[in-house]
Formats: structure tokens, sequence, C-alpha cells
């Protein structure tokens, strides 16, 4: 099992870095278009000294498998290094077997397309624990001690490197144009890490909190826990229900509450991410496929 769920994580941050690749290739070099990061720094080097990204992308990574490695863990570190090579290997090949896409007398969509399979190429390789190298590791390592998301981090290291691009190649349109793509990528991973599939968690305050809690454990098989609470107003000790369905059960959910209790406070609120039994794993601990 944990043989094939690897397999799976690397497949699918080849496939991450096969759509990062086409992006880059197809929409930011094609019309030259700027990027932040690493990349950024070797469509720099390409722009201005014609060394080949596939190439400098290797070369600048070599110093930070060390940093991923000591910080990271060996899996992680072993992530990278596939996804890394990975994006320099399908950079070599798209660049030498290119799909014209004829945008550049529409920046705006140029700009759109490269954000869009730039923050799904990455966010589909951090979903499965990698990183192409780069700004990435450093991104999961503020992720980590710091608590910053993703998105925002690779944003401000990427506005540093377009800055330095518009100073030597990059003119003022194209600028623009970057940071919109820039923009669409970063918020375009923030939604993939988060997950496609949002929940929903319901607090329930209710005098018949135990029935409704077995007419949810009944009606939709879900598990409910019950808290401790206490009214700041009332100085009264109350029960409060937390609950987590599919957001295609809310609707449900609220219906059981209303019919139990139609006095019931209920206060809703989106779960981007759900992990344990009924979400990632059945009944008996192991995971689901999905």
């Amino acid at each position: 099992m944990l043989l094939g769920l690897r397999v799976k994580n690397t497949l699918f941050i080849i496939l991450g870095s096969a759509i990062f690749a086409f992006g880059l290739v197809h929409f930011n070099m094609q019309n030259e278009l700027a990027e932040g990061g690493f990349t950024g720094i070797t469509l720099l080097l390409y722009f201005l000294a014609g060394i080949d990204p596939s190439y400098s992308n290797l070369a600048l990574n070599i110093p930070i498998f060390f940093i991923g490695w000591k910080f990271l863990g060996r899996r992680a570190f072993y992530y990278t290094i596939i996804g890394t090579i990975a994006l320099s290997v399908f950079l070599w090949i798209f660049q030498r077997y290119q799909v014209r896409i004829p945008l550049e007398g529409d920046l705006f969509l140029a700009a759109l397309f490269a954000g869009a399979f730039l923050g799904v190429g990455l966010g589909i390789i951090f979903r499965y624990g990698g990183t192409t190298g780069g700004v990435d590791i450093i991104a999961r390592l503020v992720h980590k001690y710091v608590g910053w998301s993703m998105g925002k981090t690779m944003f401000i290291f990427d506005a540093l490197v377009i800055s330095v691009s518009l100073i030597t190649y990059l003119g003022y349109r194209e600028a623009m144009y970057t940071l919109v793509a820039v923009f669409v990528g970063a918020r375009v991973i923030d939604f993939m890490q988060e997950g496609a599939y949002a929940a929903r968690g319901a607090m329930i305050i209710s005098d018949k909190y135990e029935e409704i809690a077995d007419t949810i454990n009944e009606k939709m098989d879900r598990g409910v826990t019950v808290l401790k609470g206490h009214g700041s107003f009332t100085k009264e000790n109350r029960n409060v229900l937390y609950c987590v369905v599919g957001k295609n059960e809310i609707v449900r959910l609220k219906n059981i509450i209303s019919f139990v209790d139609p006095h019931a406070f209920v206060s809703v609120t989106v779960v981007h991410d759900v992990l344990g039994e009924g979400f990632t794993l059945d009944e008996n601990k192991n995971p689901l496929e999905n």
C-alpha cells in the first residue's frame, strides 16, 4: 500500500511538472512574459544570455537540494528530485516540439493561460508532496515554520524577481501582464492546496443535542462530537455539537436539525480539507480510493 502511494504521488508530480513546463514554454516564453522565483531567474538567463531553462533550472537547484534534504526530510527530498528533473526534461521536450498558440495580440489571455497552467501544475505537485526546487522549497519551509500560505510566499518572491526582469529586459506592458499571470497562478495554487473538495463544518447548540446527534448518526452516517461550552451572557454550561459533512449534505443536515429543534443555533463554516474516517478513511481506518 505504501509503495502504491509513492508511485501515485510520483506520477502526479510528473504530471504536474509536464503541465507547468507546457505553460512556461507556450505562454511565458512564446509571449515574452516573465515569471517569479527560480523559474523567473531561468527566464532572465534565457532572454538575456540565451541559456536553455532546462539546463539552468538544474544548475540553480543543486544548492537548494541540500536545504531540502536537511529541512524537509528524505521523502520530500525524493519528491523534489523527481519534480525538478521532470520539469527540466519537459522544458527540454516542449522547447523542441512546440505547439504554436497565436496569442501575441492578446497578452491578457496569454497571462491568464500562463497563470492557470503554472498554478495547476504547481498545485498538483504541492498536493502530492513534491516541489520543483527553488522557491518551492522556500515556500514550503515558510509554510511549515511561519504559517504563510505557499501562494503568498511565492507571490512576494515573484515580485522581487519580476522587478529585476523589468529593469533588465521586460517592458512595462509585459510586466503588468506578468503580474496578472503570477497573481492568477498564486490563487490557483492556494485553491488546489486547500482542496477542490470543500466540506462544511457545523456547530450546533440545542437543548435537544442528544436527539440531534442520534438522528445525524442514524440518517446521515456521520459522526458528531460533543463539546463542552459555557455561555458568556447566560453563564450556563451548554453542550455544543460539531459535525463535518460534505458540501452536498449540508442542506440535509440543516433539515434534520430544523426538524428536531427549529430553535437550535447553527453556525456553518467552510472546511477546505478533511482527513479521517468518512472522508479519507473507511470504517476500518483504511485509505479510501480517490
